[in-house]
């Protein structure tokens, strides 16, 4: 509609605009002869046409009659020529021409001669007299005059045709108009359908086909859209997954902590108490199973916050001393091991609460790992951290799965833990715009290696 709005516009703009040149060129040829019409009267025939000043032409004249011819007086009587075609109506302007015969002047207008035809008229004013010394007469103008008849004919079969051919033309615009919005909204349509299946259904396996060659807009959308829908989808696998995940491992220390409640209720319900040593070890079962799921779901917290809300807490961050409130808290955990620490500066922009907590996720690993009496080297050096344990190591078919959500080696299955500490430091890491692996170590153990873009020395802004 809007298409053939403006094209109904500018054709009748145009067309408005060429009638109007062609009826002023065909004024202008009208015009023109009129004044070759008018220039053989001089006044000597003017002034004989006075003294007679007949009122109608003579129609016992031969001569053919194309174009009217008469003199007017400024009091507004007109004098016929003989062969004239007929009379035409004097005007306001005719009069004030022949008001004034000194001047000579030219007007042409439209009028109508004695039966209602419309005329093109030419008013010359003449001056008349019989010589320098005699009273002039009365002042008079000569009327020449043509019939508009075909002039109008032609004029109104141009307007017939302008106006077909705008007709058509707005026609055509709007279908065509109507033709191309359809299919460059084709793929909207699609978009559409693919928006309101997925809210119907919630499938987010739908996919609008683009054609690989096309870049305007609505392509680009088209694209943005499949990629928003497979990001969806992977998120929404992931969420399903973990939930997956965290029931199953839940449901272990549940089981545990619900059957030593009911050995202890049972007990305490029968009168049959149980012995202090059996009693002493269900209840530090308890509060064993309900540490790890308090550190559980405080991992699932970890894991389900935010983009956005980790974003919001990045900082410059002195890895060093990160590292160092990592080891504090290793020590404390591992009294029996002997940790070496060398770590030289460097500073990244990181989440400080969330790098320490990774940092203290890979130490933990070390610590549990190690024997007794072992060593665990820690070592920063160009903004790569080293962490190495002489425990037993990691078998090469499982290094692959290390960082899974809840994956948990088989050989480590007997130990505390939930299996979401490498894969919450990986996300942390990479986050933080690095990289963590772990690798068998020289001799026995595991090396843990963590690399961080960052620089010996703290930005100004950060000081």
């Amino acid at each position: 509609m809007l298409v053939a709005a403006a094209v109904a516009f500018a054709v009748a703009a145009v067309s408005v605009t060429c009638w109007f040149i062609v009826q002023e060129k065909s004024y202008g040829e009208i015009n023109d002869r009129l004044a070759s019409m008018g220039r053989p009267l001089d006044s000597d025939k003017v002034t004989t046409l006075l003294l007679t000043c007949p009122q109608i032409p003579d129609t016992t004249d031969d001569r053919p009659t194309y174009y009217y011819l008469q003199v007017v007086t400024a009091a507004g009587r007109a004098c016929v020529m003989p062969y004239a075609q007929g009379v035409v109506k004097v005007t306001d302007l005719d009069r004030a021409a022949a008001q004034n015969p000194t001047l000579r002047t030219r007007t042409f207008h439209n009028s109508t001669d004695s039966q209602g035809n419309d005329v093109r008229v030419m008013t010359v004013a003449v001056p008349v007299g019989g010589g320098p010394d005699i009273q002039p007469y009365p002042q008079v103008a000569v009327m020449v005059a043509v019939s508009l008849k075909d002039t109008q004919r032609t004029l109104s079969d141009l307007a017939l045709i302008l106006l077909l051919v705008s007709g058509v033309g707005v026609v055509g615009a709007g279908a065509t108009g109507l033709a191309v919005a359809r299919a460059g909204l084709r793929p909207v349509d699609k978009l559409t359908e693919a928006v309101e299946h997925i809210a119907r259904t919630e499938d987010l396996a739908i996919r609008i086909p683009v054609e690989n060659d096309s870049d305007d807009e609505v392509a680009r959308l088209s694209r943005s859209f499949n990629s928003m829908t497979t990001a969806l989808a992977g998120s929404r696998d992931l969420q399903q997954q973990l939930i997956a995940d965290a029931g199953h491992e839940l449901r272990t220390p549940l089981t545990s902590l619900r059957t030593n409640i009911e050995l202890l209720t049972r007990s305490e319900e029968t009168g049959r108490p149980l012995p202090p040593e059996d009693r002493k070890a269900l209840l530090a079962s308890v509060t064993a199973q309900m540490t790890e799921l308090a550190s559980l779901i405080g991992a699932l917290q970890e894991l389900s916050r935010s983009e956005g809300q980790r974003g919001e807490r990045v900082q410059v961050v002195s890895f060093q001393d990160t590292v160092e409130a990592a080891l504090r808290r290793a020590r404390l955990r591992g009294p029996e091991l002997t940790i070496t620490a060398d770590l030289e500066p460097w500073f990244v922009r990181a989440e400080p609460t969330a790098l320490e907590r990774a940092i203290v996720n890979i130490l933990d690993n070390a610590v549990k790992f190690s024997p007794e009496g072992g060593t665990i080297e820690v070592r920063l050096a160009d903004g790569v951290l080293a962490v190495r344990d002489h425990g037993p190591g990691i078998p090469a078919d499982e290094l692959p799965h290390v960082f899974d959500r809840f994956w948990r080696s088989p050989s480590a299955r007997a130990l505390p833990g939930s299996g979401l500490g490498l894969s919450i430091v990986a996300r942390t890491i990479q986050q933080a715009g690095g990289r963590v692996t772990l690798s068998p170590a020289h001799g026995g153990g595991t090396v843990a290696t963590v690399r961080l873009p960052g620089a010996p020395t703290a930005p100004p802004e950060a000081g």
